[in-house]
């Protein structure tokens, strides 16, 4: 299996961030079929297949702040105000994803991205793992 940890610095600020490019450089070592996989071992951060650059990355975090809101008096309280949320994240959008890789290609569908969701204004610096599957 091939495997790498990469850092994405998404600040201060909640973001969609694609990470399609960094999942394309580690498979240009690729040249046949499998699975990619993507990982965020993180407990405040998701992966999701979406479209960006036309208004749905910001769709998906508007649709997260009414599903959880900020300002609800969440449990789990350490970090600023609203954090719980942060914590519930990765129960609806999960801190992983698996693409299907055919020819050193990842196979992604017309507009769709892999992209790290992170909602925690927190935490600035994000680990992602990115490991291939040979098939």
């Amino acid at each position: 299996m091939l495997t790498a940890e990469i850092e994405i610095r998404t600040g201060s600020t909640e973001q969609v961030y694609d990470l399609t490019g960094e999942c394309e450089q580690f498979l240009s070592v690729v040249d046949g079929d499998g699975l990619l996989h993507v990982w965020v071992p993180h407990a405040t951060a998701g992966v999701a297949i979406i479209e960006t650059g036309a208004g749905s990355d910001d769709d998906l975090l508007t649709a997260l702040e009414h599903v959880l809101p900020r300002k609800e008096k969440w449990r789990h309280r350490h970090g600023s105000p609203g954090h719980g949320r942060d914590h519930v994240l990765p129960a609806l959008v999960p801190p992983y994803a698996t693409i299907p890789v055919l020819g050193g290609v990842l196979a992604l569908g017309t507009w769709q991205s892999v992209c790290l969701v992170d909602t925690n204004v927190d935490n600035p610096v994000r680990r992602v793992r990115l490991s291939f599957l040979a098939g």
